[in-house]
């Protein structure tokens, strides 16, 4: 089975969810939460550092349910573009506004 390449989207969901995972990670070692998790460490880095962007949802939820983070704000937090209604969005607004 071939797999496709990733979306720029996915690669960007998946930096967001490391990131999220390091901060509720804290202070803890990435060992102690991978082992509590029943993952392996190296996976728990991979999800962390980005490289790993898609990774399998029994992962994710073991991962998370070490941490007390709950799936649907954590797939809220990740799946929200972190430039919504940036300057991209202000300048097509203010256009509209200008055009009769």
């Amino acid at each position: 089975m071939v797999r496709l390449p990733l979306t720029p989207e996915e690669v960007e969901r998946g930096q967001r969810l490391g990131a999220l995972l390091r901060r509720a990670r804290g202070e803890r070692s990435m060992l102690d939460v991978a082992l509590d998790a029943r993952v392996s460490p190296e996976t728990l880095r991979k999800i962390e550092s980005g490289r790993v962007a898609t990774p399998a949802f029994p992962t994710i939820a073991a991962i998370a349910d070490v941490l007390g983070l709950s799936l649907d704000m954590l797939w809220a937090e990740i799946s929200r573009p972190e430039h919504a209604g940036g300057p991209a969005g202000s300048a097509r607004h203010a256009r509209e506004q200008l055009t009769p």
